[in-house]
């Protein structure tokens, strides 16, 4: 008998949490968990959950990653020991073994008799094709099916975007135009470490206008094959960074400025929301799309969900940068001392 390789991966994913809570070096337990997020993209696409997958490996491996190396740049590089306490740990077993009890009477993975391959399923299999002709049924689901849990989700990432800039920028004691005017500065005087090294330059100025073009294709082909506007938008923000990184906050600011990304936060969650707003205006129902084009309900579909992905898309890519924006701003005002902050404002 073969040992399934979904074990085998589970597995690896089970070592590799044991080492990260081993870990005491913050960055190597940041490295590994990028790692675990891997193997979980993995174990997503050996489960055909591609576009799970793929969302995986774009935000847990990717910018989650970048975001939490940021966060060391502002802390301690490694982790403090704590007194042992039993409490929180009693704590974690019940909840796991309250999860591991409610999963016993589930229908086994792949099980063809499964509730949910009786009653829902069939129906957006079906309506995949005959009613939008857009063979990723995933983004159907997504889009139309559950189109208002998804507006939903771009309002949340909308609403945690706007909490992270008001603990970092505001909370924190430090307002975001008054950090962006010290990097502006600061940047303006001397290039970043990586800024030095010829390598990273030349690399990065070949591979991010690939990596926005990979993400163009991921935005438009989501309807015929795994991605969408989440994915997309993470790939667009990589790049982003990653000319950030190298070349420094005030190069990126002239790429892309904290106020244009705010703007463009906002814009994709109307261009959601305006998108239902129209099929009313059009006699049918919020985020019907069927009503966008009176010649063919299935081109008006297909238009509604290029749309609200393009939405999704634009919310994604800011809210990621925005937030990198604010943790790479605190780096460059925690690095001066209050007197120098003042000359260079000045």
């Amino acid at each position: 008998m073969t040992f399934p390789i979904e074990a085998i991966v589970f597995l690896f994913l089970l070592a590799t949490a044991l080492a990260v809570t081993h870990l005491r070096d913050l960055f190597a337990a940041a490295m590994v968990f990028g790692v675990f997020s891997l193997l979980s993209a993995g174990l997503f696409t050996l489960m055909d959950a591609v576009d799970v997958a793929f969302t995986e490996a774009a935000v847990g491996a990717g910018i989650s990653t970048v975001l939490i190396l940021s966060t060391l740049a502002l802390t301690d590089p490694r982790e403090h020991q704590q007194p042992v306490r039993f409490a929180p740990v009693a704590v974690v077993l019940l909840v796991g073994a309250a999860l591991v009890y409610g999963t016993l009477d589930m229908p086994y993975y792949g099980d063809p008799t499964a509730p949910i391959h009786k009653h829902v399923a069939p129906e957006y299999i079906e309506g995949a094709m005959t009613d939008f002709g857009i063979p990723n049924i995933v983004t159907n689901v997504l889009a139309s099916y559950r189109g208002y849990d998804t507006l939903g989700e771009t309002t949340v990432v909308l609403t945690a975007t706007v909490g992270v800039m008001l603990l970092l920028g505001g909370l924190g004691g430090a307002r975001h135009r008054g950090d962006a005017e010290v990097v502006e500065a600061a940047g303006d005087e001397e290039p970043t470490p990586m800024d030095r090294v010829q390598v990273a330059r030349v690399s990065t100025t070949v591979l991010a206008p690939l990596i926005m073009l990979f993400g163009l294709y991921v935005q438009f082909h989501g309807d015929f094959g795994p991605g969408g506007g989440f994915q997309a938008g993470v790939i667009f923000a990589s790049a982003l960074i990653l000319h950030g990184i190298v070349f420094g906050l005030s190069s990126l600011k002239r790429v892309v400025s904290p106020r244009f990304l705010e703007i463009g936060l906002a814009a994709g969650v109307l261009i959601y929301a305006g998108t239902g707003v129209a099929s009313l205006f059009r006699d049918g129902t919020f985020l019907d799309y069927a009503v966008l084009d009176h010649h063919s309900a299935q081109h008006g579909r297909h238009l509604g969900i290029l749309l609200v992905e393009a939405g999704v898309g634009i919310t994604v890519t800011c809210a990621m940068v925005l937030i990198f924006f604010f943790f790479a701003g605190r780096r460059a005002a925690k690095s001066e001392e209050p007197g120098d902050r003042d000359r260079r404002v000045a």
